[in-house]
């Protein structure tokens, strides 16, 4: 049965400490809905209503695009080991980029990580949790170096070229304002 809190409590923090993946789900009235899974060592708990985690570079740029437009995220985990249970956090979301104010501030939560390209800020309006029930099993193997590897190899002025060419606007045509000055 599906529970709602008004924050994170303990034992949604251990859970969520406790996961390897987690999803982010966003999307604008006219756009398509964009769900993408999340890994490696990029999410922090930076109070009981509010989380961040280090948007690293991929091949689009649509949680910041939806967020500008709408600012609606939903961030769900999943437990995939004996313990079943889904928690998802709703709320309002936006990016903070390497040239704003708050960058320097949020970074130091974070490890270094190679194509860190933002920070996605969610704060939290509810927090649910359900069952989980019917989902399988799964073992965690370890994380994948495709990524960081990839963004070692390009260095610093190959991410920037990459974030100018591919991460400029959404696939529905929304930018991102990822390279766009500080206010």
């Amino acid at each position: 049965m599906a529970r709602f809190y008004p924050a994170l409590e303990p034992k949604h923090r251990a859970f969520i400490a406790a996961q390897k993946m987690f999803f982010t789900a966003s999307g604008t009235s006219h756009s398509r809905l964009n769900l993408s899974p999340k890994g490696m060592d990029s999410l922090r708990i930076l109070a009981d209503s509010r989380v961040a985690y280090l948007d690293l570079t991929g091949s689009g740029n649509e949680t910041a695009a939806h967020l500008k437009h709408d600012g609606r995220m939903t961030m769900m985990w999943c437990s995939f080991d004996a313990s079943p249970l889904i928690l998802r956090l709703y709320g309002r979301g936006h990016a903070v980029r390497r040239q704003d104010a708050a960058w320097a501030d949020l970074h130091r939560h974070f490890a270094a990580l190679p194509g860190a390209r933002q920070i996605i800020v969610l704060d939290i309006e509810s927090v649910q949790t359900s069952c989980g029930y019917a989902v399988p099993l799964y073992a965690y193997q370890g994380e994948r170096d495709t990524l960081a590897r990839w963004a070692e190899k390009k260095g610093p002025v190959g991410l920037l070229d990459y974030w100018r060419n591919k991460n400029q606007v959404s696939i529905d045509g929304l930018p991102t304002h990822l390279l766009e000055d500080a206010p």
